[in-house]
């Protein structure tokens, strides 16, 4: 089910084996470890915690070439809020282990014609969580779209 909303606090508290994905910029997509410095978290991201599993796509905005690997978060750090600014993305620092290198590609391009935001597929999911604002997240998703883009592995 795509969520046009970040679910509530104590949903996302009750869900077990949260699933995460984050767009970043990746300049050694080789690498066995990444760490990703107070990146913004939506759509429930704020609550990944060290264990979780997550998609690591290397942002087409910086060159790279979308999903390319699975992993293992090893360390999550909060990045705490800014003075003076009362709206702020909350935003965590993350190590993410690799455990897997994507066998297929998965672009933006793969993605752009799932637009039907109602439509509970996986992709749709992805689509409107990434890129419907283009910017860098961390995000939580579906086990429908975990298990969509396990398929790529």
């Amino acid at each position: 089910m795509v969520r046009n909303e970040q679910p509530s606090r104590e949903a996302t508290a009750c869900q077990a084996n949260i699933t995460f994905a984050i767009k970043a910029e990746v300049r050694d997509l080789g690498a066995e470890t990444f760490a990703f410095d107070a990146h913004k978290t939506m759509y429930g991201g704020k609550h990944i915690g060290k264990g979780d599993r997550i998609f690591v796509f290397a942002s087409e905005n910086e060159g790279g070439p979308g999903l390319i690997a699975h992993g293992v978060v090893t360390s999550v750090k909060a990045i705490g809020k800014k003075r003076g600014i009362t709206r702020q993305t909350p935003r965590v620092s993350i190590t993410v282990r690799r455990t897997a290198v994507a066998k297929r590609r998965l672009r933006r391009s793969e993605l752009k014609p799932f637009r039907d935001w109602n439509d509970g597929r996986p992709e749709t999911e992805l689509n409107f969580k990434f890129y419907r604002q283009a910017t860098n997240k961390i995000v939580a998703i579906s086990d429908e779209a975990a298990a969509f883009l396990g398929e790529f592995f």
